[in-house]
């Protein structure tokens, strides 16, 4: 930690630049346009396995001519032994289904501790498959499953049983093979908890580090059964797949209201992430040296990102319209940078003035990637004691003041105005999923998750004012015993005045809240690309295109795999 404390000091003093604002950095509507960077989660996993140059090598790969079948892969890793495992079966049409509701998939997975030995083996074919209904042991840390999908994989078979390659303009309407549909972690099913895989497994202690790799994984085998349905089905014309176009694909992901409450319900992991991020921007602020080949290298950028939005096909029209903004964006940035670069914070500040929100947020993600010698390493920092402690002495009076200068943005809004409090979040019995209910039209409101932050606050606020003027001399312990259920929330704004940033500052019971901003923070961090919303609800997006593949491992990385780009093809002009 010594480390983090000395860049924080170093920002300090009369010249220092200061981390942007809490109510900047933490707007609902800011969060959801944010994009991947060198601090997402898939780029510092796939950094780690190329720099340590893990091994990882199929040790059984027991597949029939039509791709069904298992495969083992080993990994060794300078900290340990791993197993992936995957099941591959049959999936007729009218089985096939995406939804979490589904009970069959063409893959299950699992990574496992240590080497898999038959009996092992068989245990987990007996459940892996059933996922959800299953049962597993605490040697799993992750528990998946995966559908193909239906306008790449077929072609992709077909094309290369006939010894051509599949073109890439097809490939770039849906950059995937398989699609995840669910990816499980952290103790549910039976698996290893958090606190066993970080204590004990430095390789999987970051924050999703074994949920990233599973799908990483996922995405090599991907590779590997098409050439081998491919090869099998014809083997004299066979032609493997050409590496740039394999790296290409990537893995297609929907991802829908599940992934929101996390960001709720985990606030000082989420505050360490932004604040990791935000500090990796004031230190490129403050000591990011622009000379020419940072110049050149950021142009570069500019024009990559702006070509890798032009690629992102959605139909969805507020995706699409954000999209063309973007690259909008990325232009007049660029003009701007040729006229009058001389320093990062003028370029930041004409943004604000000038790009939308979501070119803002793609303009840092360029500048992380400028500086790697500034920015990577504060991964280090992204696991935090996620413990909210409440302070039961402290004067009502300072609990009171720290509710108006942290959550003064609670205090602005007014809950008794129509549309204010419409929505409520609960989870379906069926599958212990979230989901949004209408007050007005839905029941159920009894059983409500306790996502709504803001309400709360201020019905605390409202409580402990009227107490205080009864009791101006009472401590925090003293209003708990006469406010018992408001114990959660005191604890939550006690300790999150700890932190720099944290909570989200929006209303979720609003009638016209949008999750999807909620997903897209949450996948900007995992380092996903291509968002397609499907609804306000849910949203399509790819990971690891572009990313090296398995064989690249233990040659020269250059980790340049930020805003992919469709390779260009023979016959391309």
């Amino acid at each position: 930690m010594m480390r983090l404390a000395a860049i924080k000091a170093s920002l300090r003093g009369p010249n220092a630049l200061p981390l942007r604002p809490v109510e900047q950095v933490m707007d609902l509507e800011r969060l959801g346009a944010m994009h991947q960077s060198r601090l997402s989660f898939m780029r510092i996993l796939v950094r780690r396995i190329m720099l340590e140059r893990w091994q990882i090598g199929t040790v059984r790969q027991d597949l029939c001519a039509d791709g069904y079948g298992t495969v083992i892969y080993e990994i060794n890793t300078p900290q340990g032994l791993f197993s992936f495992v995957i099941f591959s079966d049959y999936l007729s049409p009218e089985e096939r289904n995406d939804r979490v509701i589904a009970s069959k998939w063409d893959l299950t997975m699992a990574l496992v501790e240590g080497r898999v030995e038959d009996e092992y083996l068989a245990f987990l074919r007996q459940n892996v498959p059933l996922q959800e209904a299953g049962r597993v042991d605490s040697r799993v840390f992750v528990l998946s499953r995966a559908n193909r999908s239906a306008r790449n994989f077929d072609y992709v078979v077909d094309q290369l049983a006939k010894g051509e390659q599949p073109d890439v303009a097809q490939i770039a309407k849906v950059g995937y093979l398989y699609r995840t549909t669910a990816v499980y972690g952290s103790g549910k099913l039976g698996m290893a908890d958090w606190d066993k895989v970080s204590s004990r497994y430095p390789d999987f202690a970051r924050p999703f580090a074994a949920e990233m790799f599973a799908c990483l994984m996922l995405r090599n085998f991907s590779l590997l059964q098409v050439e081998h349905i491919a090869q099998s089905r014809n083997p004299q014309q066979y032609n493997p797949m050409q590496p740039e176009i394999k790296r290409y694909f990537g893995i297609g992901n929907s991802t829908g209201l599940g992934m929101a409450p996390y960001l709720i319900n985990h606030p000082m992991l989420i505050n360490q992430w932004v604040e990791m991020r935000e500090l990796a921007l004031a230190l490129v602020r403050s000591l990011g040296h622009i000379d020419e080949p940072v110049r050149r290298q950021f142009d570069t950028l500019l024009a990559r990102s702006a070509r890798h939005m032009a690629e992102t096909l959605t139909e969805d029209p507020w995706q699409s319209d954000n999209n063309k903004r973007v690259i909008e964006d990325l232009a007049a940035l660029q003009q701007e940078a040729a006229r009058s670069l001389t320093d990062w914070n003028t370029l930041l500040a004409w943004s604000e003035q000038h790009c939308s929100l979501q070119g803002q947020e793609l303009l840092v993600s360029v500048l992380l990637e400028l500086y790697p010698q500034l920015v990577d390493g504060l991964d280090d920092y992204y696991c935090v004691e996620e413990f909210l402690d409440l302070d039961p002495l402290m004067p009502l009076q300072k609990l009171k003041e720290v509710i108006e200068r942290r959550y003064d943005w609670t205090l602005k809004i007014d809950f008794s105005k129509a549309g204010a409090r419409d929505i409520f979040w609960y989870r379906s019995e069926e599958k212990m999923e979230p989901r949004l209910g209408e007050c007005a039209l839905d029941s159920g409101r009894e059983k409500q998750m306790a996502l709504g932050v803001g309400y709360a606050v201020s019905k605390c606020y409202e409580l402990l004012c009227q107490y205080i003027k009864e009791n101006p001399q009472h401590t925090t312990a003293r209003f708990m015993v006469a406010r018992p259920k408001l114990r959660g929330i005191v604890r939550r704004i006690q300790s999150m005045d700890r932190c720099v940033y944290g909570d989200i500052q929006a209303n979720l019971l609003a009638r016209d809240i949008l999750p999807m901003h909620l997903l897209r923070c949450k996948l900007s961090f995992f380092g996903v690309s291509k968002f397609d919303p499907r609804s306000k609800l849910w949203v399509r997006n790819t990971m690891y295109q572009g990313a090296p593949l398995l064989e690249d491992i233990g040659k020269i990385y250059n980790d340049d795999w930020f805003m992919p780009l469709a390779p260009t093809q023979e016959g391309d002009s």
